[in-house]
């Protein structure tokens, strides 16, 4: 593989992190990095129980990211109603989700070629 993937890892190490200080769960991680004409490497997806949580977590990633790799998203939508936000690292992008949204829209089963790495939590 020529890609270099340590600040990869780096980055979604950092973002689990951020998304466990504000207990978001069912974190799943997606691998793309062998499926063709993809926009980025990796897919982080996780939910919250409401907008207030969903708005935790994403500030959480952002605040930690910052902190520690002094990196930022390229792009953030989704921040007005905060069911669904997407947060664009370019080569990491993070769906953070309320559980009815990410029931409906099923992104796992839409990338269901990706090799799925399951975060347990302990929370």
């Amino acid at each position: 593989m020529a890609k270099n993937n340590s600040n990869a890892d780096q980055l979604i190490t950092t973002i689990i992190s951020g998304i466990e200080d504000v207990k978001g769960h069912e974190i799943t991680i997606l691998d793309l990095r062998e499926i063709e004409n993809t926009v980025c490497d990796y897919f982080i997806i996780c939910e919250g129980n409401s907008n207030t949580q969903v708005n935790a977590i994403v500030n959480a990633i952002q605040k930690k990211v910052s902190k520690e790799l002094k990196d930022k998203p390229w792009h953030v939508e989704g921040v007005d109603n905060a069911e669904w936000v997407l947060m664009d690292y370019v080569n990491v992008v993070v769906h953070v989700f309320q559980k009815h949204i990410r029931d409906y829209y099923d992104i796992e089963s839409l990338w269901g070629d990706a090799k799925t790495t399951v975060i347990e939590t302990n929370y």
